[in-house]
């Protein structure tokens, strides 16, 4: 926040004051530069968790935001021109949102001067954001009973509506409120039921988690779906990540795993919507995706974990490897101080990734040829280039282990150059995975496998709404309620994410059918 002379007080003890204010927080954003320096360049053990860094940013701009406001209600200039800087910052509100007009008139049409009759000339329109709070109601569903007069015992009556909790109180928008909550806004059972206390709505947890099993046994053909309409890809990214999983026989957490195997063909302008299926294993054994990718027939782009290479070795499957996970290895030795040949090899693959940034969106053929003319010369020299340095230094270095992981698995990394369909990376896959981390920090573990199965079920289709731009807790709601009225499962397809989307997209823009 910038501040004039003009603006300066005159006052001596005022201008210390002000000073030594602004220093303190020059401090504070200071420390808060070199934790985000530690967290970016530091070593894992001593970086602090990214959304404490936000918070602290957060905090540092709500201060600024304060003195701001306190200079603004004594500048009526100021006041003004950063009105017309949020005015034309600020973009514009989503069209889809309701719009309830407030017409502001003056009180008198007749002229202040000559009092005749004002005619209108125009109007200024403004738009503010507003929201209702959320707001429990009660669905009273009534069934009027008829009976004849002239036949006894005859009771005509409609049926009672399906509903996906018997003899439960939730409607399922309820229970989709519920599942949204947990699995992408990582809010714990315990915490909404806290959430509506204050509503004066008193849920057990024990209530809400049985609300949450029901609908993930409804819900996990619709999950079973996904992963089988994934596997007929001829491209997908797999990726694992640790599942704690409560043991009461030891009195302790076990590490399952969750598995994640993802669909994104839009770099290329594949056709195929994007998708995640994650399915849970309790253990990392290599045997898992060989069960999890059963039939499944193409390019599996992974991290280096050997447990994928069983796949390879059947023949239906071709391993393509990350180069993120290359470039990590020798950027941990450059940040750690001089490392040229560590700063050397991340040269060569900056030139990779600033390739690939052109042709991202471009069609397969076109990356496939840029790759061959730009990309092929860099992956030609880098091998020999690295073999040659591997000879020079010592092989129990951490260097000789980056050297080695990189040349171990060298037809998967260069797959690329030859197939526009293959990424430089695996980090489509990671970016999936990431909620999955956020909830396991939040949730802190699963209570059984049979939990961590929901787990799976559940962030599956959430994610896959994400990736579709399908808002989840319509999605699941309509998804439920069809469920629940008998959808055949020959048309199980309609129950899909993307198949949401393209009904949502339909009838917000008909004109688009």
């Amino acid at each position: 926040m910038m501040i004039t002379a003009d603006e300066l007080p005159d006052d001596l003890n005022a201008l210390k004051a002000m000073v030594l204010s602004r220093e303190a927080e020059n401090a504070r954003l200071r420390q808060i530069i070199k934790e985000l320096q530690r967290h970016r360049f530091g070593r894992r053990a001593e970086a602090l968790p990214e959304d404490q860094l936000l918070l602290g940013l957060e905090e540092a701009e709500q201060v600024e935001a304060d003195g701001l406001e306190a200079k603004e209600e004594t500048s009526a200039a100021l006041r003004q021109s950063r009105v017309a800087k949020r005015r034309t910052n600020r973009g514009s509100l989503p069209a889809h949102l309701p719009r309830i007009e407030m017409i502001v008139d003056v009180d008198d049409h007749a002229c202040p001067c000559c009092r005749n009759d004002l005619h209108r000339i125009g109007e200024d329109v403004s738009e503010k954001l507003d929201i209702i709070p959320a707001q429990f109601r009660v669905l009273v569903v009534r069934r009027p009973k008829y009976a004849c007069r002239g036949c006894e015992g005859v009771v005509v009556q409609a049926a009672a509506p399906a509903r996906l909790i018997e003899g439960g109180i939730p409607t399922e928008a309820t229970v989709a409120q519920i599942l949204v909550s947990k699995y992408a806004d990582h809010l714990p059972l315990y915490r909404q039921a806290q959430i509506y206390k204050r509503q004066g709505i008193d849920l057990d947890r024990s209530t809400l988690a049985d609300w949450v099993g029901r609908a993930a046994w409804h819900l996990r053909p619709v999950h079973q779906r996904l992963l089988d309409v994934l596997k007929t890809s001829s491209k997908l990214f797999a990726d694992e990540t640790t599942a704690p999983v409560l043991d009461p026989g030891r009195g302790r957490t076990k590490t399952g795993q969750l598995w994640a195997y993802a669909r994104d063909d839009r770099p290329w302008q594949g056709v195929d919507p994007p998708g995640v299926a994650y399915v849970y294993a309790p253990d990392r054994k290599g045997e898992r995706p060989m069960t999890h990718l059963d039939g499944f027939v193409g390019v599996l782009q992974v991290d280096g974990y050997s447990g994928y290479r069983p796949l390879a070795a059947k023949n239906a499957v071709s391993l393509a490897f990350c180069w993120s996970h290359v470039r990590r290895r020798f950027y941990e030795l450059a940040a750690a101080g001089p490392a040229p040949i560590a700063t050397e090899a991340l040269k060569r693959i900056a030139e990779l990734y600033r390739n690939e940034d052109e042709i991202r969106g471009r069609s397969q053929d076109e990356r496939r040829a840029f790759r061959q003319n730009k990309s092929r010369p860099i992956i030609d020299s880098l091998a020999p280039w690295l073999t040659e340095q591997l000879g020079l230094i010592s092989q129990k270095t951490k260097l000789a282990e980056a050297i080695r992981y990189a040349l171990s698995r060298w037809d998967g990394l260069t797959r690329f150059i030859d197939d526009g369909r293959i990424e430089v990376d695996s980090n489509t896959v990671e970016r999936s995975i990431r909620p999955i981390a956020l909830n396991r920090k939040n949730a802190l573990f699963a209570g059984s496998d049979a939990g961590a199965e929901h787990w799976a079920t559940i962030a599956s289709l959430i994610e896959t709404c994400k990736l579709n731009d399908v808002e989840p807790l319509g999605y699941l709601t309509e998804v439920l309620i069809r469920i629940v009225n008998g959808h055949p499962n020959s048309q199980i397809d309609d129950l899909l994410p993307w198949a949401h989307a393209v009904k949502t997209e339909s009838m917000r823009w008909p004109e688009k059918a």
